[in-house]
């Protein structure tokens, strides 16, 4: 048998498998939080800014152990590869303001609104737009 040895090896920078799934529960977290935030402003049940602050907190689980895998990739991507530093960016935008969220949400539920309201929109939005780059990059779309 023989085995083919490249002088150049290929460094990954798509997000691999364990990757993709913390990236791809970080949406559905931020977006229930969002929508529970709505439900909130509009019945001012208590219940559902609690669930917010659940939903956030396993954002940003999700979200700082795909920013983790997201630093690695950057470190070993080639130059040409897609573009890891924009998705990294926008993990990082997501993170922080997803912990500016929770401590938002961490406020009596009248003081978190409606700026609570606000944070989430932006962080859900953000959450999706690197969602959509990342995997974008995993299927090599953007190479």
């Amino acid at each position: 048998m023989s085995s083919s040895v490249t002088a150049n090896p290929a460094y990954r920078s798509p997000p691999g498998p364990l990757h993709a799934i913390l990236l791809g529960g970080t949406v559905p977290l931020f977006l229930g939080a969002l929508l529970s935030d709505i439900a909130y402003f509009k019945s001012y049940q208590i219940q559902w800014s609690n669930f917010a602050s659940w939903l956030i907190a396993g954002g940003l689980l999700f979200c700082g152990l795909a920013l983790v895998f997201a630093l690695v990739n950057l470190m070993r991507a080639q130059r040409k590869a897609g573009h890891p530093m924009t998705y990294f960016l926008l993990l990082l935008a997501t993170f922080v303001l997803g912990l500016v969220n929770a401590f938002e949400h961490a406020k009596d539920a009248w003081a978190a609104m409606p700026s609570g309201l606000v944070l989430s929109v932006i962080v859900a939005v953000l959450a999706c737009a690197a969602a959509w780059l990342g995997l974008k990059l995993r299927s090599g779309g953007a190479q």
